[in-house]
């Protein structure tokens, strides 16, 4: 919640300083009664994970006749759903991780004997199968932890999903659609101050370093790019996208998962590659507002 504030936050400041009337709802309860009263020629959803992110907040708004930035329910949906989402990656040929998934009521024991004749010894990655910003999300370098760890990503009606854990490099790459075709913007590298790039380094100041352009080859950079506009495309993704990749030593490039509503706080990654790409950041927002304003038009 807290971030998904400071998102808000960021692109209301944006569009008020690009000419935008901006009212700001809290996404509760009584947002079906605010939308009715304050009727808004479209909606920018700043929010992060369910049901923000998940599909429910866009179908409301499909529902109620307002246009929003980013992705419809379909590819939101799939999207947070990492299981479904890493399904269609495979058929569609792209690189991904093998990955066990613990739906509710299956036995504990009996997850964790498929997970090793499925997956092999650890490294693994435990992590809730519908959330995002790598809540719940634990390693596992150890048998003995996975267990543990999976019982702290267990949650009433939740899956989670075990994938096979692969050391290298974090990647990112933003995706923008423009009115003349897809925009790839530059590969940036992940440099965590801690061990992995979780809740606390992406969202705290300093904890984190984004390195935009990566030191790649540039044939490496273009398969990188490559993969992450098939996976928007794969789960037909509107507006924008950030695909998150892992690149091993020996430059195999691994497909983790798509965010259809990226962070624009000020440490998050798709500002960041928009800028060196040339892109401002009240640029950028209000490129996505005028996109969602001519879907409200036709």
């Amino acid at each position: 919640h807290e971030v998904s504030l400071v998102t808000a936050r960021e692109v209301a400041t944006a569009l008020r300083e690009s000419g935008y009337e901006v009212i700001e709802l809290e996404l509760d309860e009584h947002l079906p009664e605010k939308l009715l009263q304050t009727q808004p020629a479209t909606v920018f959803p700043a929010v992060h994970g369910a049901p923000g992110e998940d599909g429910s907040l866009q179908g409301m708004l499909e529902i109620m006749g307002i246009s929003y930035v980013g992705s419809d329910v379909l590819a939101s949906a799939l999207a947070m759903h990492k299981a479904t989402a890493k399904q269609l990656f495979q058929m569609a040929g792209l690189p991904i991780t093998g990955s066990h998934l613990m739906r509710e009521g299956d036995d504990l024991e009996a997850t964790v004997a498929a997970i090793k004749e499925k997956l092999g010894e650890p490294p693994y990655m435990v992590k809730p199968n519908t959330e995002g910003s790598a809540l719940g999300a634990t390693r596992v370098f150890d048998a003995g932890e996975l267990r543990p760890a999976i019982e702290r990503a267990v949650s009433p009606g939740k899956e989670v999903l075990i994938e096979e854990f692969i050391e290298g490099r974090e990647m990112t790459v933003g995706i923008l659609e423009e009115d003349d075709g897809y925009r790839t913007f530059p590969l940036i590298e992940i440099l965590s101050k801690k061990d992995w790039y979780d809740y606390e380094a992406r969202y705290t100041p300093g904890m984190s370093e984004h390195i935009c352009p990566a030191e790649v080859p540039p044939e490496v950079a273009a398969e990188l790019a490559r993969i992450s506009l098939e996976a928007h495309k794969v789960l037909g993704c509107r507006d924008l996208s950030r695909a998150d990749l892992i690149l091993t030593s020996s430059n195999d490039a691994y497909l983790l998962e798509v965010n259809t509503l990226p962070g624009m706080t000020p440490t998050s990654l798709f500002p960041d590659a928009a800028k060196v790409a040339g892109i401002s950041f009240n640029s950028l927002m209000d490129h996505l507002i005028k996109r969602a304003l001519r879907r409200r038009q036709s």
